[in-house]
């Protein structure tokens, strides 16, 4: 990883719109700092849409999703799409009501067995807006180890679940959609043309981003991805100053100046 301000300000100033995680990325214990919500609405006055893609249940995001300047938020790690169409919430689903049924009795009765067997597990406080995945708090509101996060992910694995770790849960659910599907589906959806990575960058601070880290030709952590570093297989190519919302508009800054730079 380099400093942002290393990254070459024409590389910035191309760019199209904004991809990014919420949670310690955009948001951390205290909500969404005035300074963030700012820089959503300057990015939203410049013509640059941003797109929020959470492993955070639906329930938790509508508010969201309706109250800042976002053109979508997907949640549950790709499964759900919330956009706010002029004051009215649309909810879009990847999969099929028929899946979506099926599914959920399977991963119900994994977060059973995981809480049956892994001691000191227990379901995210935000379980109850689930409507395609579970969750297992490890840092947010309780504490799992290494050993122990580990040992959730293979229990996941072992009922036919995917499982990812973010800064706080450790996510579980079934089907081929992730960030990286997330990405190309909203693009499509909410602003009516093809996903072109290359005229996007991704915001992210923790394991469950390094996918679009992997494959995004611009990414960036906010500086709190330092805690993640040493599990991380792709690393962002900068980082910011800044931690979590501040880090965020850290990035705003500099990608607005460039642009501003490139017209002039």
């Amino acid at each position: 990883m380099q400093a942002l301000e290393l990254c070459p300000r024409e590389s910035l100033a191309r760019l199209f719109g904004v991809l990014t995680d919420i949670d310690d990325t955009l948001i951390g214990h205290a909500g969404l700092p005035a300074e963030t919500l700012q820089s959503l609405h300057d990015l939203q006055a410049a013509g640059v849409p941003v797109i929020a893609i959470t492993g955070r249940p639906s329930g938790w995001s509508e508010a969201f999703a309706m109250d800042w300047p976002v053109a979508a938020i997907v949640a549950e790690n790709g499964a759900v799409m919330l956009r706010n169409l002029q004051g009215r919430l649309q909810r879009d689903f990847c999969q099929d009501e028929a899946t979506r049924t099926a599914n959920f009795a399977r991963l119900q009765a994994c977060a059973a067995d995981v809480l049956a067997r892994v001691p000191g597990a227990t379901l995210a406080t935000d379980s109850a807006g689930r409507l395609t995945d579970i969750a297992i708090d490890h840092s947010e509101h309780a504490h799992l180890d290494a050993q122990q996060i580990e040992q959730v992910c293979a229990m996941m694995r072992e009922h036919g679940l995917r499982a990812t770790v973010s800064s706080i849960h450790i996510n579980g659910w079934i089907g081929e959609h992730n960030k990286w599907t997330a990405a190309h589906w909203a693009v499509h959806a909410a602003l009516g043309q093809a996903f072109d990575a290359s005229e996007w960058v991704y915001v992210g601070d923790s394991t469950n981003d390094q996918q679009m880290f992997a494959r995004m030709p611009l990414s960036v952590g906010v500086a709190n991805i330092a805690r993640f570093v040493p599990q991380l297989q792709a690393l962002p190519s900068y980082v910011t100053r800044g931690e979590r919302g501040q880090g965020f508009a850290e990035l705003a800054r500099v990608l607005l100046s460039a642009r501003a730079g490139a017209a002039a």
